[in-house]
């Protein structure tokens, strides 16, 4: 009995040693599905890494962004692990604050990544910076069955003319539905990832070739009066509030009949768990207005390990289970083939059992291997980025001109005030910054 009691001792001893030496990760990420759905997953790499523990963080993507890059350039330490976008990586790269993912695993296959992703993700030392978790371009999502009601049929590569006579046909106030769900909420990953690629398919750029700002051009007064008419006619009330997660919530009630957003909701709309529209969703590309450019972005959301950690060995583990292809097979038994995250990796779009079970997949490949981020406007332009411009200050700007723009929306400003405010801030920040001579 002693030798049994000694026994026990000292295995709860291990035990407890065990959790003692444990390693905690901390990882900050966005509170979209497919971040929710890995969070809930991860007993499967706890159980395979006794040794190391996970704190989650888990914000707003408005907060996110301004929580990880504060933290970063003052080099705080809060976090292990970052979940950055395609925005964040190369600028973060050369200022020295990612570290490269080097060592993610023999059967890791970056050569798998989708090469417009990898692109993003890649330093100018031709390293890995970010492993995406999942990619995105954006397309149109809509009603077939309101479509059908009202005697409209969508054309594969839609324009913004029939888009905007469609939501309109398809509008019933009294009865809450809604003809287009489009982001207003302000922020630069928000309402302007909206607003810049569909600026882009109007004609318009955030600057000319000497860095100019350009919305005191007609394009952009073009852009700007369409969308906040379209929103007035055929949007839902409080528009201005809304970013993705706001839309598909609405989307998934029933009470929108085009959404245009990242092409990651497809796998939300159509999930008859979620959506009670799952059976009635269709697939267009972005629109556009025979310029020659359509408004769909390109962006993925990544796992990135700051430079300031101390359990990079621990963290890298994690980033490659997290966007290994184990990872979508884990997803896959869970929650089916549909469900896994999307816009990474060549071999599940190879996959006929994705094939089959995802009726949007290759709309998907089609949006983000057509988006151009070296030549997203119609005019040249100095700058890289469809949704954005790969500048570290245009997170500050496209947060300043959004808030002008959703103001618009919402009928707290002109459209011409809001872009004559756009182009003063504008071109305040970039003469201070050292772009205008």
């Amino acid at each position: 009995m002693k030798l049994k009691t000694l026994l026990l001792g000292a295995c709860s001893a291990v035990v407890l040693c065990g959790f003692a030496n444990a390693e905690t990760l901390t990882i900050a990420t966005v509170n979209n599905g497919d971040m929710i759905r890995m969070q809930k997953l991860t007993d499967d790499f706890t159980s395979k890494n006794p040794d190391i523990q996970l704190d989650w963080v888990t914000l707003e993507e408005n907060v996110l962004r301004q929580r990880v890059t504060t933290d970063i350039a003052t080099k705080g330490g809060q976090y292990d692990i970052l979940t950055i976008g395609t925005y964040e990586v190369p600028i973060w790269a050369k200022q020295g604050w990612l570290l490269p993912l080097d060592n993610l695993g023999a059967d890791y296959d970056v050569d798998d990544l989708l090469p417009a992703i990898r692109s993003g993700l890649t330093g100018e030392d031709g390293k890995l910076y970010a492993a995406p978790f999942y990619g995105e371009s954006s397309m149109v999502m809509y009603r077939k069955d309101l479509f059908e009601k009202a005697g409209l049929t969508m054309p594969d590569a839609p324009t913004w003319e029939f888009i905007a006579d469609a939501a309109r046909k398809i509008t019933d106030k009294d009865k809450e539905i809604y003809g287009i769900c489009l982001r207003g909420k302000a922020g630069w990953g928000e309402n302007m990832a909206f607003l810049t690629a569909t600026a882009n398919a109007f004609g318009a750029r955030w600057f000319d070739e000497n860095w100019k700002p350009q919305f005191d051009q007609p394009e952009w007064k073009n852009t700007l009066d369409f969308y906040v008419k379209l929103m007035n006619d055929a949007g839902p009330p409080g528009a201005s509030s809304n970013g993705f997660n706001e839309n598909l919530a609405l989307f998934q009630t029933g009470k929108c009949g085009m959404w245009i957003d990242a092409t990651v909701a497809a796998s939300f709309v159509t999930d008859p768990k979620a959506s009670t529209v799952a059976d009635k969703v269709g697939f267009a590309l972005a629109p556009d207005t025979g310029l020659g450019k359509r408004g769909n972005w390109l962006w993925a959301w990544n796992l990135a390990i700051p430079a300031g950690t101390q359990k990079q060995a621990a963290a890298e583990k994690f980033v490659a289970w997290a966007t290994g292809k184990d990872y979508l097979k884990l997803v896959a038994e869970k929650d089916g083939w549909a469900n896994v995250p999307p816009g990474t990796r060549t071999s599940l779009y190879e996959n006929p059992e994705y094939q089959k079970a995802a009726p949007f997949a290759k709309m998907t490949l089609d949006s983000i291997n057509a988006a151009d981020p070296k030549n997203p406007a119609v005019k040249p332009v100095p700058y890289v980025g469809v949704q954005f411009v790969a500048i570290p200050e245009f997170q500050g700007l496209g947060t300043a001109v959004g808030q002008q723009f959703s103001a618009a929306l919402a009928g707290q400003t002109s459209v011409d005030d809001a872009l004559a405010a756009a182009q003063q801030l504008t071109t305040r920040e970039m003469t201070k910054a050292g772009y205008i001579k």
